[in-house]
């Protein structure tokens, strides 16, 4: 039993001392360090595309080293799983596309009385019959009700309704104002003189006629 154990040693023993062998196991050795190395170079890149702080990177690459090159792919299954699951890229990507969504959801237009969607060309809402949108006069386009003048032809909305508003005030009769007390006496006495002269113009012509009546 002891010749066969001594015969298996050292065909063995003759096997690995091949000089092919040791220089096989010896490239072997430097390929496994290597990778090892570059295990913690990936942990340490792919942390820096994960997070922003900057020391966990060389955590993850100072966890990969100690596992040291006999036990580090155990080291490399850890990091998978503590890692962030998403890249910064990939949550930046994701915020774009939640704010491109919000956008096009506030880009939709609601009534302001009924909050239900209604067309940038209607000029009344058809569900509740709020007042969206004018003509302007001038170039027949619609203009927002709050705008002060059209973007189209220029037309200034607030100076055309003072226009409009002026010829109204124009035709309101004026009110004559009274004559000044001196003017007022001064047209009483001419009236009581032309009264008087009047009076007698006419006694003078019955006297005459009093006269030619008698023989």
């Amino acid at each position: 039993m002891d010749q066969i154990v001594q015969q298996v040693t050292d065909a063995i023993g003759g096997f690995f001392d091949n000089p092919i062998i040791q220089l096989g196991i010896q490239l072997f050795a430097v390929y496994w360090v290597i990778l090892w190395l570059a295990a913690a170079y990936w942990a340490f890149r792919d942390m820096q595309l994960r997070s922003d702080n900057p020391v966990l990177p060389y955590l993850s690459a100072a966890l990969i080293v100690l596992f040291t090159p006999l036990l580090f792919p155990f080291g490399v299954i850890v990091y998978r799983i503590i890692r962030p699951q998403e890249k910064i890229g990939e949550v930046y990507e994701r915020n774009l596309a939640e704010e491109a969504l919000l956008a096009e959801v506030e880009a939709l237009k609601t009534c302001p009385s009924c909050n239900r969607r209604i067309h940038d060309e209607w000029i009344i809402c058809p569900t509740c019959r709020t007042r969206l949108n004018r003509v302007c006069a001038n170039c027949g386009r619609l203009v927002g009700l709050d705008w002060s003048l059209c973007a189209w032809c220029g037309r200034d909305f607030e100076r055309a309704d003072i226009a409009a508003l002026e010829p109204m005030s124009d035709a309101r009769p004026e009110q004559l104002e009274p004559p000044p007390a001196k003017n007022r006496g001064r047209s009483a006495s001419v009236r009581d003189s032309a009264s008087s002269r009047s009076a007698s113009a006419t006694s003078m012509r019955q006297g005459a006629s009093g006269q030619t009546s008698e023989p």
